[in-house]
């Protein structure tokens, strides 16, 4: 839960500075008749509509199980990364089409001192951001404040780019909508590398080596017996982890002793590796 604070309270920073990054950087593409820094402005909006995903769904997996959702709502989490992702994919698309028609109708453009400002003022702001935002990530196993804290470090890249391009518009005509062109490529690329690790994730995937690893050794702690775990299948519901696994039992022993020995099992792997499992016996001649 103090986990789900933090990013929460990350998420909500996010939402007022991109705001704020917003309303600059849209000003200062108006005034500068650049349409690579009004692109490179909605994309710094499209991180507050993400942030405000990613917030919802923090909220929403942190809900308790229910009924209708036995093991809890932290897949949430993973339906914001996917409204992120999608968001970034229909402002990149836009941003192409518009440099495009910019480079087709050769449309002038006039940076000045203010979008030197503006432009460096935002690569500080939103990398220091994407850093914040990476950080809590990992530490609370956030896949969405993942993808929030990559979207940040894309718009200080897009940036990065306007500021070069802002040195060379003097000699190329037509650097805004080449840039405008850059900044959408690097939008899709965010798109791709989120929505790839969250779809996934939804798939379903294989248990990690070293944590099949760790099940296998707990085994040895549960009864002189080799239980020999085999068939592990894991499931993700974000903060929390179902796990299933057969082991082996001497087809001699009571259902009674057979019971014990699988519940010590479930005890131990839930106390050592915070996975909830759920064991399945085989039964081997002795």
């Amino acid at each position: 839960m103090k986990g789900n604070k933090s990013g929460i309270y990350a998420t909500v920073i996010s939402l007022f500075l991109n705001i704020i990054l917003f309303g600059i950087k849209l000003w200062a593409g108006i005034v500068s008749n650049s349409v690579a820094l009004i692109a490179d402005a909605w994309h710094t909006l499209s991180d507050s509509i993400s942030s405000i995903a990613v917030y919802v769904g923090l909220k929403v997996s942190a809900m308790p199980a229910d009924d209708n959702h036995p093991y809890g709502h932290g897949r949430a989490e993973l339906v914001a990364s996917l409204v992120v992702g999608i968001l970034l994919a229909v402002i990149g698309f836009n941003f192409l089409v518009e440099s495009v028609l910019k480079l087709q109708s050769r449309e002038t453009f006039n940076y000045g001192l203010v979008a030197i400002v503006v432009t460096i003022a935002s690569i500080v702001v939103k990398e220091v951001m994407a850093q914040y935002s990476i950080i809590i990530g990992k530490r609370t196993n956030s896949k969405s404040l993942l993808a929030d804290g990559w979207h940040h470090r894309s718009d200080a890249i897009s940036s990065v780019i306007i500021l070069a391009g802002i040195f060379l518009g003097q000699k190329f005509w037509w650097i805004d909508g080449v840039l405008g062109i850059m900044v959408s490529m690097l939008l899709f690329y965010a798109t791709y590398s989120i929505l790839k690790d969250t779809i996934s994730v939804l798939l379903g995937e294989n248990i990690e080596p070293e944590l099949k690893q760790d099940i296998i050794a707990l085994s040895e702690q549960v009864c002189d017996y080799s239980l020999d775990p085999h068939h592990l299948l894991i499931h993700q519901y974000g903060n929390h982890t179902e796990l299933t696994l057969h082991i082996y039992l001497p087809g001699d022993y009571s259902l009674t002793q057979a019971h014990a020995i699988a519940t010590r099992y479930e005890l131990l792997i839930a106390e050592k590796l915070d996975v909830s499992a759920t064991v399945h016996i085989e039964t081997r001649e002795a």
